[in-house]
């Protein structure tokens, strides 16, 4: 398996990222709950959800939680063991996932994506004009990236992290965002992200810091007092 800090690089110190590069993890076994979770899923959706719950096994492992299950809510959105938020984000190839300490996160939003240019059509349904203008400005300046489909991780991202801190539904144009080429961006919503593309693939975060001094406090406390979270070690199928 190749193993890639693709997410690492994009996230905190704090939080901690396992991904997967093939198929190798398709078949990982379920918990219970999890299969309930996917019963009657066609086999391909079914490979998919397995392989990023081994990564999900792997970041909880790496950051000294307990294996557990994690299925899946009414709205598709994980379900963490106490003290966990996280997010997962699987495409062709890839399959990843994210978590962090509630003490220290309320949300955590990661996506991925083939560096690819969006379907024809798909642009003008999740971006503003002004979106789409400032776009149009990227790709003169930087023409070998696939500025649209940054844009729709990144949107993806803020959604995942949005959705559930808040319990409310968000489109895509709820939320307009302005990339930077330094490999960050900003959503109008104020919550900031950053983006990578490597490896033929997009991948955006969104991480939003646990409100108030205490939480604050707390995760700089940690940091001082002990080096980062090394990344998850390399996946291997259970």
């Amino acid at each position: 398996m190749v193993v890639s800090a693709l997410l690492a690089s994009i996230v905190p110190p704090e939080v901690v990222a396992a991904e997967a590069f093939g198929d190798e993890c398709d078949g990982a076994p379920l918990f219970p709950a999890e299969e309930a979770a996917i019963a009657g899923a066609a086999p391909k959706r079914r490979r998919e959800f397995a392989a990023v719950r081994a990564c999900a096994r792997r970041a909880l492992a790496s950051a000294g939680f307990d294996a557990a299950p994690v299925p899946r809510a009414p709205s598709g959105a994980p379900v963490w063991p106490p003290g966990v938020v996280g997010s997962m984000t699987h495409c062709e190839g890839y399959r990843a996932c994210t978590i962090g300490r509630t003490e220290a996160f309320s949300a955590i939003g990661i996506d991925a994506e083939p560096h690819d240019l969006l379907p024809d059509g798909v642009l003008p349904m999740v971006a503003s004009e002004p979106e789409r203008a400032a776009l149009a400005g990227l790709a003169a300046a930087a023409p070998g990236l696939c500025w649209d489909r940054i844009l729709f991780s990144a949107k993806e991202s803020v959604y995942k992290a949005w959705f559930p801190a808040t319990g409310r539904w968000l489109g895509f144009t709820d939320a307009e965002l302005t990339l930077h080429p330094s490999g960050t961006f900003a959503a109008r919503l104020l919550v900031p992200g950053r983006w990578t593309v490597r490896h033929g693939l997009i991948a955006t975060a969104v991480v939003v810091p646990a409100a108030g001094e205490a939480a604050a406090g707390a995760a700089a406390a940690r940091t001082a007092a002990s080096p980062p979270p090394a990344p998850a070690p390399p996946l291997s199928c259970p």
